[in-house]
């Protein structure tokens, strides 16, 4: 079994699911049908014979052999150990909603249940896949930016603004930005001391990529999140954080994407507050919150009132 096999199969390192649905798109049309076999049932993959899948995808036992190598694996055989590590990870940690697919007569409670896990998982890969090197490359440059720039369009604006909002409040001065003209505009004026941070999930959103590019080109520090590491926007990156969500029913892959978005920006907040120590846990400090006054049943003074009503 080769390297990569042991590091997929390892309980502490990411599934070999996660590097698939990363390298999707990059791949060649042949092999992205392997990819999908593999991805819409990965159990029985590590149960099937080579010329099953390769069957199964309507393509070669060569195209499968080559699959294989494209994600990090040495070959066919490798890639089953990795999917049967995998599955048993899953059922041991007691779930039986492998695959997490919605169906149509599915009550709220196995809705509820289905998305818990789902987010759940996707945080717990995105955890187990971020690159440290690379995010201690980022907090080092916001940590000792003059200005931090953010783009992010569709949902990956709630996210930048979400990211926005906590720098601000540690006394980073940061913008976030979802017009393209206004992101053009931003990345323009940016310099050698800023820092650019470009959110897509595909990593293709020609806004946010064109903006990143921009501002790299202006001679700032650009970082980008996105879910594909051979996406676009890495290309326009000094440093790129990956995330880890996949699609399920009903929640397309740009919607999946915000829970994991958020783990990976607030990875960047917390380690750039733990930098610029004691002045950002003072600005924090909820002895200092000058919104308290503007709490239902919250004095002035910050003391809570007596109730002066009934439920």
């Amino acid at each position: 079994m080769g390297d990569v096999a042991i590091e997929f199969a390892n309980d502490d390192g990411p599934g070999p699911l996660v590097r698939i649905r990363s390298l999707l798109p990059g791949l060649a049309r042949a092999e992205q049908r392997v990819a999908r076999v593999v991805l819409d049932d990965p159990s029985a993959v590590a149960n099937r014979s080579i010329t099953e899948v390769a069957l199964a995808a309507n393509t070669s036992e060569t195209t499968v052999t080559r699959f294989c190598k494209a994600v990090g694996v040495g070959g066919y055989p490798q890639l089953r150990i990795a999917l049967a590590a995998d599955t048993a990870r899953t059922q041991a940690r007691g779930s039986k909603l492998l695959g997490n697919e919605i169906a149509a007569d599915d009550d709220l409670d196995a809705i509820v249940s289905k998305i818990s896990f789902s987010e759940a998982r996707a945080v717990e890969d995105t955890a187990s896949q971020l690159d440290i090197d690379a995010l201690r490359d980022a907090v080092t440059a916001v940590a000792a930016a003059y200005r931090i720039d953010i783009y992010g369009v569709g949902a990956s604006a709630f996210v930048a603004a979400d990211l926005q909002q906590k720098l601000h409040r540690i006394s980073k001065v940061s913008f976030a930005w979802s017009d393209t003209h206004v992101m053009l505009n931003s990345a323009s004026v940016l310099g050698e001391h800023d820092v650019a941070l470009g959110i897509s999930y595909s990593g293709s959103t020609s806004d946010t990529v064109e903006a990143l590019r921009t501002a790299r080109h202006r001679g700032a520090i650009t970082i980008a999140v996105t879910n594909f590491p051979r996406s676009p926007i890495a290309s326009a990156a000094d440093y790129t954080l990956t995330t880890a969500a996949h699609e399920t029913t009903f929640r397309a892959g740009w919607t999946a994407s915000r829970v994991t978005a958020l783990t990976v920006t607030d990875c960047l907040y917390v380690g750039v507050a733990q930098r610029m120590g004691p002045a950002a846990r003072l600005a924090v400090d909820p002895d200092r919150d000058v919104t308290t006054s503007h709490r239902l049943g919250v004095r002035q003074d910050g003391r809570r009132k007596t109730p002066e009503w009934r439920p």
